[in-house]
């Protein structure tokens, strides 16, 4: 997260974010996700802390679009620079609730009491390499657990799997020839280039997998009311970490063992 000055950060309207709705209905069809732990959502606000899937797109509007279809949420993700670089991109992005990840911008949406949503692994868990399906690739980052103590903010661990179930990566930074060229995109755009995937037989088209989406319990920033040192954001930060790799092992051991995971069971039977 960067200082920057603060955006106008007014909710998306209910319009848009049912026009969301309404726009995913087939692909919610197809996937039929499954949803576990969204009563624990606090209305009033929170901290949505997450894993970010490979490409990001695949499973993240559809968590949106259903949360506010069953609780009328409207969540409002923290996007990086690179999203407002493509015109038509960031501007269907922001009708969706999407913000400048900045933290004059989470300040403000915290003094509103709006629900937020923050991937600390970026573009890094974005563009996954091989091997790393459903990792947390955080580094060190504790900006969110900084900004959640400051305002006492609830921070909500959520987790996603199917998304990495749909494509393989097959080439990345660190192979020959490809990686090369990965590092001058880097180097010349000052953004990473997406790995090479393989989804349905040889193709880039991802394959119709089942989503699952898991909230758990708010973890209390409260506690630590007034204390600006690294040990107090440490301690949330890791309390998160460890909550969301749960969820995850959660997501994963219900995918192995859904009667209805396949795509002919899915389209046979109705829709949750």
């Amino acid at each position: 997260m960067t200082d920057d000055p603060t955006e106008i950060l007014e909710p998306p309207s209910e319009q848009a974010m049912d026009r969301l709705v309404t726009l995913l209905e087939p692909y919610r069809r197809l996937t039929q996700p499954k949803f576990y732990g969204m009563a624990t959502m606090p209305d009033d606000g929170s901290l949505l802390v997450g894993n970010h899937t490979i490409y990001a797109f695949l499973d993240l509007p559809l968590m949106l679009a259903e949360v506010w279809k069953r609780r009328r949420i409207a969540i409002r993700s923290l996007g990086e620079e690179a999203h407002y670089t493509v015109p038509v991109w960031r501007d269907f992005l922001a009708a969706c609730g999407m913000v400048r990840g900045t933290r004059d911008n989470v300040r403000a949406l915290m003094r509103d009491h709006q629900t937020i949503l923050v991937f600390p692994g970026g573009s890094r868990e974005v563009f996954k390499r091989r091997r790393q399906s459903y990792q947390l690739l955080w580094r060190d980052r504790m900006g969110f657990a900084r900004l959640a103590i400051e305002h006492g903010y609830p921070i909500v661990p959520a987790a996603a799997v199917g998304a990495e179930d749909m494509l393989d990566v097959i080439a990345d930074v660190d192979t020959p020839v490809y990686g090369e060229f990965a590092r001058l995109v880097k180097k010349v755009t000052g953004y990473p280039a997406p790995p090479i995937v393989r989804g349905v037989g040889l193709t880039p088209v991802p394959r119709p997998v089942r989503l699952y989406f898991w909230f758990g319990e708010p973890i209390d920033t409260t506690r630590f009311a007034g204390q600006k040192d690294d040990a107090a954001a440490r301690t949330i930060r890791d309390e998160a970490k460890l909550a969301i790799l749960a969820g995850i092992q959660f997501l994963r051991d219900e995918r192995d063992r859904d009667p209805d995971r396949g795509l002919v069971k899915r389209l046979l039977r109705r829709p949750e």
